[in-house]
């Protein structure tokens, strides 16, 4: 079944979660590790991140400096399809615009599509550590424009318009949402209008960016409703378990701290006060969501794999 298909036929609140794959030169066991602290709360799908190249200048023998392309965490579609092979857990790579070109795209693809890895996040990713020549590649500058990419090679459409056999299984996705609003965006009304638009255009589910607060999430998700939006809208929730994510979370991620957790927190004298804290908290918000029916809870358990396993333990 597709994700969308696990969501809505649980007949109870769905678990998820998201890896990030290991640094280039690391074991892939890390990741079986993580699996094997949360499978046991039977996760319908597992997401993996992946990630674009990063500019850094090495220094070569003689005393110069030049500039290369790294990619600190390769591997996505391979541990995707590790994970499927591995563990019979749907996995649901990222696939994001910025920082790959079109063709870099289909050739993902290509290749997903072999390992029948065929459930795809689609996202744009980050853009600020792009450098000044990634931001001038033939790359999709939205995720909107991504999806239209993978709609046409579910139709046997090439990103430079020739004809190809459509694979036997098309990609199904879900895509971004912002309950508190995208960084770039003016307004909440323009926040639902395009995610009106990634819907219309084939998104079967959408997950939210992390959020603190539910009553940001029930908002967000009564206005989707209202203009007929009816896809499954997933909560992503991450549990607290640094001390200075106080400030760093709502500057990467522009989500609201509420008063209340950020009190908390500031009392913490260290990072396992903070973890104690972040995982209550968490516990009490995903309790809430549960009471409220929400199809799934999608876990960003990025270094936070044991108060995410301390919070499913609570509530699954």
């Amino acid at each position: 079944m597709r994700v969308s298909e696990l969501i809505n036929n649980t007949g109870k609140t769905a678990f998820s979660f998201e890896l990030l794959p290991p640094l280039k030169g690391n074991s892939i066991q890390q990741v079986y590790n993580a699996i094997d602290r949360l499978k046991e709360f039977d996760p319908k799908y597992i997401n993996i991140t992946t990630h674009h190249s990063e500019s850094i200048y090495k220094e070569d023998e003689n005393g110069t400096y030049r500039k290369v392309n790294v990619r600190r965490r390769p591997g996505s579609v391979a541990i995707a399809a590790a994970i499927q092979n591995k563990y019979g857990i749907r996995a649901v790579p990222h696939i994001i615009s910025q920082g790959f070109s079109r063709e870099e795209t289909e050739y993902a693809l290509i290749d997903l599509s072999f390992l029948g890895v065929t459930d795809l996040l689609l996202l744009r990713g980050d853009t600020k550590k792009l450098d000044a020549e990634q931001r001038k590649m033939d790359c999709h500058q939205h995720a909107t424009g991504l999806q239209e990419q993978v709609n046409n090679f579910n139709e046997g459409i090439t990103f430079d318009g020739s004809s190809f056999t459509p694979p036997e299984e098309p990609f199904s996705y879900g895509m971004a949402c912002y309950p508190e609003k995208h960084e770039e965006s003016p307004n909440m009304e323009s926040e639902i209008y395009y995610t009106k638009m990634k819907v219309d255009n084939g998104a079967e589910y959408l997950v939210t960016q992390m959020f603190f607060d539910n009553s940001k999430y029930f908002d967000f998700v009564k206005r989707c409703r209202e203009v007929g939006i009816n896809v499954p809208i997933v909560p992503g929730i991450k549990p607290i378990h640094l001390k200075n994510q106080l400030t760093a979370l709502p500057r990467i991620f522009r989500s609201d701290i509420p008063e209340e957790l950020a009190v908390a927190l500031r009392k913490c004298k260290d990072d396992d006060e903070a973890k104690e804290v972040g995982v209550e908290w968490c516990i009490t918000q995903c309790k809430e969501l549960i009471r409220n029916q929400v199809p799934s809870i999608h876990f960003y358990s990025l270094m936070a794999t044991e108060s995410v396993r301390r919070v499913a333990e609570e509530i699954y």
